[in-house]
């Protein structure tokens, strides 16, 4: 694995858009605050050609324009770090014009964002054995003032922080809007984490180190079969480390979340697993026909035997800890709190 060298004092960002872009309220005035606040700390910002665009279907333009925005970018010397405007919903339409074979020999460098994201997050570590940050994405920046969770992930970014805890509470409902754009999280919901052990029963502690891989349930279940499915060879490389899978999802309710787990273990993607981090899903609460997010996950991660960790800080429902995608790791968590070390 391949770990970016960290974002340098005075390093240019530059910021992509290969889902949406910041063309609209409020991430138009969230996108600008950041760029601004980032300049008064000393960085340059570098902006690509999409970002503020809505000309595509669920990304900002067209796969192809994003697909070369994203591949030049990221192979460019005039930036040493990458942050994704936003999410989206059809980044995954990009991939097939996103020159892989370029970026795997080009120069690692950090690209950050969440969600849709998890379509180069993801396949960054798979395909290239490259490190990424699934973290926020570019208009949170702009919040006035920073959340924890916020100076965590550029911490990580410029390399000055390796540990991290997690937060206290979570926001249920964001009060950011059009009229509002530089909210910060509403945090309102005391957090309480829900840990199982290797037999499958309710833990009060839990602990597990590997090589952390992961992303956005919603987006890896497409990739799935697809000709950037190298997961199991993936496994075979790092199986001396063991993997963590971290899976948090966006649209999915808990049928779709139970459906989407029992496809990934039946295609592989959980041998050498040594353990599940569960982020909080955005269905949070939820119960269908006796099947709640629990459940959806055990029901299928039973037979692994490894701990497990749900309702953790990352994901849909912020604040978010940083996650370093093909990064190896060592977590420990207790009802109350998690914490995430990188080795």
């Amino acid at each position: 694995m391949r770990y970016p060298k960290s974002l340098p004092a005075g390093g240019t960002i530059g910021f992509v858009a290969p889902a949406f872009g910041c063309a609209t309220e409020p991430y138009r005035t969230g996108f600008n605050a950041a760029r601004l606040h980032l300049e008064q700390m000393g960085y340059r910002t570098q902006v690509g050609p999409n970002c503020y665009e809505a000309k595509g279907i669920g990304i900002s333009n067209t796969p192809e324009a994003c697909g070369e925005e994203l591949t030049r970018f990221y192979c460019s010397g005039e930036n040493q770090a990458l942050i994704s405007c936003g999410g989206g919903e059809l980044m995954c339409t990009t991939l097939d014009f996103v020159d892989f074979d370029r970026i795997r020999a080009a120069e690692p460098k950090w690209y950050m964002g969440y969600s849709d994201n998890t379509n180069f997050t993801f396949l960054l570590a798979i395909l290239c054995d490259v490190a990424s940050i699934y973290g926020p994405c570019a208009a949170e920046f702009g919040m006035t003032p920073w959340d924890p969770a916020i100076r965590d992930a550029f911490d990580l970014l410029t390399g000055a922080k390796k540990h991290f805890s997690g937060y206290e509470k979570w926001e249920k409902e964001s009060l950011k809007s059009e009229e509002n754009p530089l909210a910060p999280y509403h945090l309102t919901e005391a957090k309480r984490l829900c840990l199982f052990s290797q037999s499958g029963n309710p833990a009060d502690k839990v602990s597990m180190e590997g090589r952390l891989i992961g992303g956005c349930l919603d987006c890896l279940s497409m990739l799935a079969g697809t000709c950037y499915d190298h997961v199991v060879d993936f496994a075979e490389r790092y199986q001396d480390d063991g993997l963590i899978w971290y899976l948090e999802s966006c649209d999915l309710n808990v049928m779709s979340i139970r459906r989407v787990m029992w496809q990934l273990s039946h295609a592989g993607w959980f041998e050498h697993v040594k353990g599940f981090v569960i982020g909080r899903p955005l269905c949070f609460g939820q119960e269908l026909m006796g099947m709640d997010s629990y459940e959806a996950v055990m029901g299928v991660v039973r037979e692994y035997r490894v701990p497990v960790i749900m309702d953790a800080d990352f994901g849909h429902l912020p604040p978010k800890m940083p996650m370093i995608n093909g990064g190896f790791a060592r977590i420990t968590a207790d009802e109350v709190n998690w914490e995430v070390t990188y080795l």
